[in-house]
């Protein structure tokens, strides 16, 4: 064979020029397919992966929670109507008291007489009216006498009521029910018109008062169960029964009072306490506080990855908090929710989501 390739040279020049348009023909070839393999894992390495949950909107109670101050039903500081001495201490203070119950007496000095001279010109003006009326009817005086002595009668009858308030002011009296908190004079102190003398509180009931605000005031009703956390851990359960009709100019929030029963005269007024209003029934979804991210507007978000497997930032609404988790409205009813990776990319981002370890 050697030999006569040897005899015809230009048959190995052909040769060798076949095989030099093979071998570049095949490294084309394979340099295509390398370079064909290599750019679609490289379009994927470009992609950040995401791991995400499935969460399903549930029904829950929308409820606000709110600080209060728990106060008193009724509290009245009670004061004086007129000078004097204080003659008699008649109950002492922190005890309980019946309505119209004698408190603190104060002394009496002139106003006894006075009442009795009162008493004793109403009679007097009275007699001289009642002849006149008779005298009047025989044409025996005229009318402005008639009218002269009516009006004495009255002015008589009217410093005689003057003169039995006055006396009666000198008794201090329970308006109410309740517990005689605190007393500001003591025996023999000398007092004037519109000084303190004692309060007195009725804690048969008590409110507890709060600031709510102006977007959430719409959805209270009054009437609605309210549930009350004492700092002790104790519940009470009140009734929404007062919200204000004007919104604080300095705050813009709403006054609230919630009124709850109090049979076992427990002196909580004055403690701070958590009002949980109830505000219906909502699909909200349950997730980690630690989810919750902002956008550039500083509203509460968070990011979930739509059927093209781009990242979407939705608004949220957190409805509450506590140890297991938040509640929050305003997702899909059905999301996948990212859970980790979830501050390496943003909206419209196109990513990898794999499914988080025991999401479903």
């Amino acid at each position: 064979m050697f030999s006569q390739l040897s005899k015809r040279p230009w048959l190995i020049a052909v040769a060798i020029s076949l095989l030099l348009v093979l071998w570049l023909i095949s490294g084309s070839l394979f340099k295509t397919q390398e370079a064909a393999t290599a750019d679609a894992p490289a379009e994927k390495k470009s992609l950040t992966k995401v791991e995400v949950q499935w969460l399903e909107a549930s029904p829950m109670q929308r409820q606000h929670v709110v600080q209060g101050q728990i106060e008193a039903w009724r509290r009245v500081e009670l004061r004086s109507q007129i000078s004097g001495t204080v003659t008699r201490l008649d109950q002492d203070k922190g005890n309980p008291v019946k309505q119209g119950q004698l408190l603190l007496s104060l002394s009496t000095d002139n106003r006894p007489a006075q009442v009795a001279k009162g008493e004793a010109d109403v009679r007097q003006r009275a007699a001289d009216a009642s002849a006149a009326e008779r005298l009047r009817e025989r044409n025996m005086i005229s009318v402005n006498e008639l009218i002269r002595l009516q009006s004495e009668l009255a002015k008589a009858r009217a410093e005689l009521d003057l003169a039995r308030i006055q006396l009666s002011n000198t008794q201090i009296s329970a308006p109410f029910a309740g517990v005689y908190d605190q007393r500001m004079v003591e025996l023999g102190d000398f007092v004037q018109p519109g000084q303190s003398l004692l309060t007195l509180v009725d804690i048969s009931q008590l409110k507890v008062s709060a600031q709510i605000a102006q977007q959430e005031v719409t959805q209270l009703t009054l009437g609605q169960s309210v549930r009350v956390e004492l700092l002790d851990g104790r519940e009470l359960q009140g009734e929404l029964h007062f919200i204000a009709a004007a919104a604080d100019p300095g705050s813009r929030s709403f006054r609230i009072e919630v009124k709850v029963a109090n049979p076992q005269a427990l002196r909580l007024a004055g403690a701070s306490a958590t009002l949980h209003v109830q505000t219906g029934e909502a699909l909200a979804h349950r997730l980690s506080p630690a989810l919750l991210s902002l956008d550039k507007a500083g509203r509460h978000g968070v990011k979930w990855v739509n059927e093209q497997q781009q990242v979407e930032f939705t608004p949220v609404q957190l409805i509450s908090v506590d140890n297991q988790g938040a509640w929050v409205s305003g997702l899909p009813n059905r999301v996948a929710l990212i859970t980790l990776g979830q501050g390496f990319v943003e909206p419209g981002q196109q990513v990898i989501s794999q499914l988080a370890k025991g999401g479903s």
